[in-house]
């Protein structure tokens, strides 16, 4: 799977799966714009795979679009920014809903809407893919604005397909489970919180950032030239559980 000549843009790429990905693209032949928050991570990631980089918040929506201009002309994107604010349903507050849709939701689509826009202007292919997850579909205790915001990436997801489709842009997502992300290491430390859900994954582990990285790129490439508007369940079987 060569992406040679491809440039992408990769959201969240200072850690986890946007870091794993961002490497896994790099290896394959792809020229790699990294955005994200924390320079730090954005610096040791251009030591690592000579990068271009950008830092912005997608939590500023205006800031994420003109990230993305900056970022243009592109190939492939693939929105992987996101945040999760745990808190118990009853205690949710829609300032605390906004800010996890703002970046898990409307920056993805802010960011498709700029990139799509210059595709067609230029009337070239290209391919997106937003990380999604299995709580789209799932109800996770504490998980009300994270749940949220990830089924309306799959919604979105659908809807990018189809209206981009016809301009050869194809739009897809990855659903994975539990990834030993930072954040997941973080929110899944606690044996006793783990365990129900480990018992449900019949391969019987969490995944790593890379095995939603290999996804990606399989979604991204030449090889699913005809898959569009997919949420990809990468998640070891829970799916079937």
């Amino acid at each position: 799977m060569s992406f040679s000549g491809k440039r992408v843009l990769v959201t969240g790429a200072g850690k986890g799966i946007g870091r794993a990905t961002a490497k896994m693209l790099f290896a394959r032949g792809a020229e790699v714009v990294a955005l994200g928050r924390t320079r730090d991570d954005l610096d040791s990631l251009r030591t690592e795979i000579g990068c271009r980089t950008i830092s912005a918040d997608l939590a500023d929506i205006p800031a994420a679009v003109a990230a993305m201009r900056a970022a243009l002309p592109l190939d492939l994107l693939v929105n992987n920014a996101g945040i999760s604010v745990l808190c118990p349903v009853l205690e949710t507050t829609t300032a605390g809903i906004e800010q996890v849709l703002r970046v898990n939701t409307l920056a993805p689509l802010a960011l498709a809407q700029e990139f799509a826009k210059d595709l067609i202007g230029r009337g070239v292919p290209g391919a997106i893919v937003n990380v999604s997850s299995n709580a789209a579909w799932l109800g996770l205790r504490d998980h009300a604005s994270y749940c949220a915001s990830k089924a309306a990436l799959d919604a979105l997801t659908r809807v990018l397909a189809m209206e981009l489709g016809p301009h050869g842009i194809r739009v897809n997502s990855v659903n994975p489970a539990v990834t030993l992300t930072p954040m997941g290491v973080r929110v899944w430390s606690e044996p006793v919180k783990a365990a129900p859900v480990l018992a449900r994954i019949p391969l019987g582990r969490f995944l790593q950032p890379e095995e939603v990285a290999s996804a990606i790129c399989f979604l991204l490439g030449d090889d699913a030239a005809m898959v569009n508007g997919v949420c990809l369940p990468t998640d070891g079987g829970f799916a079937v559980g």
